[in-house]
């Protein structure tokens, strides 16, 4: 099916947004031409699972953090199974401005790209870009592309280029090793601009704990990519 005609779902990865799930469920569903928000709530120890569903989501649910990969998986297999033709990918904290992920849908349905990645503003604070040089590095040498947002999990794609990419990187590896293979496997892949805004991790020990995380888990997914094997 042509993914102008094509159903489109909106996936959310979450875990413990209880306070911005439903804007962000609520943004989504105001995108011209989202079918349905499928919210993957990965073990929130809050109520996040309730305020999706009370914002008109469907929620796939782990009980435990299996990883955003994981998650994502999970919801992935709802999406597909349910006749989806495009995926739009969110994260849970974007709040309101997830209505601005419509300028990153657009491409993807009107057949010019395969994987559309928002670019989002420069945020007020973070760490060192140490992370995003090293994803936009590895994915340059497994792929050839130049990623100039790697990290964003902002994107639409159409079903046959998903599919191609499974199985999902694990924890947040996922982001930039789907933007890999895509790439490598001779998908087009395009980045736009969004205004889209999100929670900011800062320069104290909870932000460098999460980039490390982050870093490791990008590491473990591109480095084999790199290498040349998957």
């Amino acid at each position: 099916m042509s993914p102008r005609h094509a159903r489109v779902v909106a996936i959310v990865a979450a875990r413990n947004e209880a306070d911005r799930i439903a804007a962000t469920v609520a943004g989504l569903r105001s995108i011209a031409g989202v079918s349905e928000v499928v919210v993957a709530d990965d073990g929130s120890s809050d109520p996040t699972a309730r305020a999706a569903l009370a914002a008109g989501a469907r929620v796939v649910r782990s009980e435990r953090n299996a990883g955003k990969g994981a998650a994502l998986e999970a919801a992935f297999g709802v999406a597909a199974a349910g006749g989806a033709g495009v995926i739009l990918l969110a994260d849970g904290d974007l709040a309101e401005s997830a209505v601005a992920l419509g300028s990153v849908l657009r491409p993807v349905v009107a057949g010019a790209a395969d994987l559309v990645v928002a670019v989002p503003p420069r945020p007020p604070t973070g760490g060192f870009g140490l992370v995003r040089s090293m994803a936009a590095s590895l994915i340059r040498h497994s792929s050839g592309l130049e990623a100039v947002a790697p990290l964003s999990g902002q994107r639409a794609a159409t079903i046959e280029c998903l599919l191609a990419c499974r199985p999902f990187a694990d924890g947040f590896g996922v982001d930039a090793a789907m933007l890999a293979d895509a790439a490598r496997l001779g998908f087009r892949v395009v980045e736009v601009p969004a205004e889209i805004t999100h929670r900011f991790t800062g320069r104290d020990a909870a932000g460098f704990v999460h980039r490390g995380r982050q870093g490791a888990d990008i590491l473990r997914a591109l480095a084999p990519r790199a290498a040349g094997w998957r």
